[in-house]
């Protein structure tokens, strides 16, 4: 059980003490692994694989989309550019198409670099010049 596992108590631990936003980074680079993970699955021809990180990855942008916060205005565009990773996501999987998971890998990392700089600006203005992320 991981309860009597120490890592695992570790680990379940230091998710617990993350902020929502750190929270939302690990998302972004959770889905990240996923879709290189199912790059190389096409590339070996490994089919369940690849379905699998693909399907994880479409999880966590599904999961991204549905917390997002309506009532701020960017959340519309974030909310579009999320339902067409979704999308590109599935075509990747129906087409084995790597380019498609390049394309959308872009989107995210640029997701991700912006809600770590986000977090990086929050943390100085609350603790002044350290809290790099």
């Amino acid at each position: 059980m991981a309860l009597n596992n120490p890592y695992a108590a570790y680990q379940q631990n230091s998710i617990n003490m993350k902020s929502p936003g750190e929270l939302t980074l690990m998302l972004y680079d959770g889905c990240l692994k996923f879709m290189k993970l199912a790059k190389q699955a096409i590339e070996q021809g490994d089919m369940e694989m690849k379905n699998t990180n693909l399907v994880k990855a479409q999880n966590i942008i599904q999961e991204l989309n549905v917390t997002l916060n309506r009532e701020v205005e960017l959340a519309g565009s974030m909310g579009a550019m999320y339902e067409y990773i979704y999308r590109r996501l599935i075509e990747a999987n129906i087409n084995n198409d790597k380019d498609i998971v390049t394309e959308v890998e872009g989107y995210v990392k640029d997701f991700r670099d912006a809600w770590k700089q986000a977090i990086q600006i929050e943390r100085q203005g609350r603790f002044g010049t350290g809290g790099h992320v």
